[in-house]
């Protein structure tokens, strides 16, 4: 149940929005991912790098913990290959399924030729 009264708004600093779009500026990494690991929502950090590429967030000069970054392309890496691995099972379950079902030994169009005669 909605809790009444006013909603809590969160007021970010420019530094955490600069430093969460040049995270999200790495090759390889995803916004889905950075907004993930910062606890926001993709859409405003997706609103911040269109600030930043407006120039009303400056992220120059922004230092990013390389650990932070080799972490998030790393997370994506595991995603990517997870859902491979969840392609890959469902096809051998369906390959599993249709290998052990039984099948019928003689069909019955052959059944009749063989009872005129």
């Amino acid at each position: 149940m909605p809790r009444s009264g006013p909603r809590t708004t969160y007021r970010y600093t420019d530094q955490f929005k600069a430093t969460a779009v040049r995270l999200s500026q790495f090759p390889g990494v995803a916004v889905g991912d950075v907004a993930a690991s910062l606890y926001i929502q993709p859409f405003m950090l997706s609103r911040w790098r269109k600030q930043a590429r407006e120039g009303l967030i400056m992220t120059k000069g922004v230092a990013v913990d390389k650990e932070v970054a080799a972490e998030l392309k790393e997370l994506r890496q595991v995603k990517k290959a997870y859902e491979r691995l969840k392609v890959e099972h469902d096809l051998l379950k369906k390959a599993i399924a249709f290998t052990s079902r039984p099948r019928p030994t003689s069909s019955p169009s052959s059944a009749s030729k063989g009872s005129t005669r």
